[in-house]
């Protein structure tokens, strides 16, 4: 079974100019990710657009995900999003993806209904019965609508199979550091989300890792290694600097089109292209992405040298 920590970068959905998809930039961000030392890469969550792509084109992008990962590096496991409305949507998902060869499934509950704290209970631990692969509870409430009491997820977190918890209801630290304590001793692995702008927060209050978005891989590995090697001041500088474009890329309706501008900018996809109800940037915004990231485009590094991908 594979046991997940660290960076792990949930994958944008590059499409092309005419709104199809680009699969062979996907390959691309998928050799940035790795090279640039993601533990693991996410497919299929909030940040891939996935409310935007057909069943067939959610298949294409987890098998290029795959494929490309296992092909620059044997052992990058890959988490794929199940994000159904209901048991047997969320089973058949989960079920497709691991036959994809998915090592871990991110999971949100259930929010067209929204579910008591029983029927998640038994949504949870039916779908991890069904499925042979780890399970990770996705708590996000500002999304889904759907709160996840630390109680709650302590107690899910027994049952065989569902060994993860990604926290991303504000405020995060607490949360995690609250989950952390009362699943201490369990197999339950904590992991921090809304795009890594409280990371050290959570690192410090025993998160094990964090699943950002996909366009600073390097830069937040570059963090997380001096962190886990003590040293706390250089962390915090080199997180300082990144801050403002985490937050920068939570806006609401145009985060994806930031995260896709700087992937663009780094020559790691082609297109910056967004599907609706994602919003492209308007000018001013793009304005002050640039003048966020005017600092680092100066530095040697900023576009990283890929080799050209097999799927391209």
């Amino acid at each position: 079974m594979t046991v997940l920590s660290g960076l792990v970068p949930i994958l944008a959905t590059p499409f092309r100019s005419d709104g199809s998809l680009d699969l062979s930039s996907l390959a691309q961000l998928v050799e940035y990710q790795v090279a640039s030392g993601a533990d693991g890469v996410a497919t299929c969550g909030l940040a891939s657009e996935t409310f935007a792509l057909s069943d067939e084109e959610r298949r294409l992008v987890l098998d290029t995900v795959i494929r490309t990962a296992r092909s620059a590096s044997a052992d990058t496991p890959v988490v794929a999003g199940v994000s159904a409305t209901g048991l047997y949507p969320a089973v058949e998902q989960g079920k497709a993806a691991v036959d994809s060869g998915a090592n871990v499934l991110m999971v949100l509950p259930p929010f067209l209904v929204r579910p008591s704290d029983d029927q998640l209970a038994e949504f949870f631990g039916e779908l991890a019965s069904a499925v042979s692969v780890p399970v990770m509870m996705q708590d996000a409430p500002g999304l889904t609508g759907v709160a996840m009491s630390v109680r709650l997820i302590a107690d899910i977190s027994k049952v065989p199979g569902v060994d993860y918890v990604k926290v991303e209801a504000a405020p995060t630290a607490p949360k995690v550091s609250a989950v952390a304590s009362a699943a201490a001793g369990s197999k339950l692995r904590v992991f921090g989300g809304q795009n890594a702008q409280f990371l050290l927060d959570e690192l410090d209050r025993g998160a094990v890792g964090t699943m950002p978005a996909c366009e600073f891989t390097d830069l937040l590995a570059e963090v997380v290694m001096a962190w886990d090697a003590g040293r706390r001041d250089e962390a915090e500088a080199r997180f300082h600097r990144l801050l403002p474009l985490l937050v920068y890329g939570l806006q609401n309706g145009i985060a994806w089109a930031v995260h896709k501008e700087v992937l663009v900018r780094r020559g790691i996809i082609a297109d910056a292209r967004v599907r609706s109800p994602a919003r492209p940037l308007d000018a001013d915004s793009a304005a002050g992405l640039l003048r966020l990231l005017r600092p680092l485009e100066s530095e040697p590094g900023w576009q990283p040298q890929l080799a050209p991908s097999a799927g391209h």
